[in-house]
């Protein structure tokens, strides 16, 4: 990570004038080894974007949404696909390894968990 960024003041809450918000990972290897336990979870502050997709395929339209989260790379060491993330009461399932940059972040890219 460059000497000069602060990746905690880029990721600062909304209410401190930022525009990051604190997330929850629960690790479904956890989950899978015993049904009665409490399945791991940790907290992670990052950027949930939620991009809409509208693109024309001929005379066919595919409209989409591609939600993801930007975070700290160091945040996130142990996620794997098939995790799940919680945003604001909503449920996601992380669809890749987290992909880093090589700048100290890293995309998680979801998709929306139908219960």
């Amino acid at each position: 990570m460059p000497s000069w960024e602060n990746l905690d003041v880029f990721l600062q809450h909304d209410v401190a004038g930022g525009f990051a918000l604190t997330a929850t990972v629960v690790f479904e290897s956890q989950k899978s080894a015993d049904a009665s336990a409490t399945p791991e979870s940790k907290p992670i502050t990052g950027i949930f974007d939620e991009q809409y997709l509208n693109a024309d395929l001929g005379e066919y339209e595919v409209d989409s949404a591609q939600p993801r989260f930007l975070c700290k790379s160091v945040d996130v060491q142990g996620v794997k696909r098939g995790d799940e993330l919680y945003v604001d009461g909503r449920a996601y399932f992380i669809m890749t390894y987290p992909q880093h940059d090589g700048t100290g972040l890293a995309v998680l890219k979801l998709e929306p968990k139908d219960d």
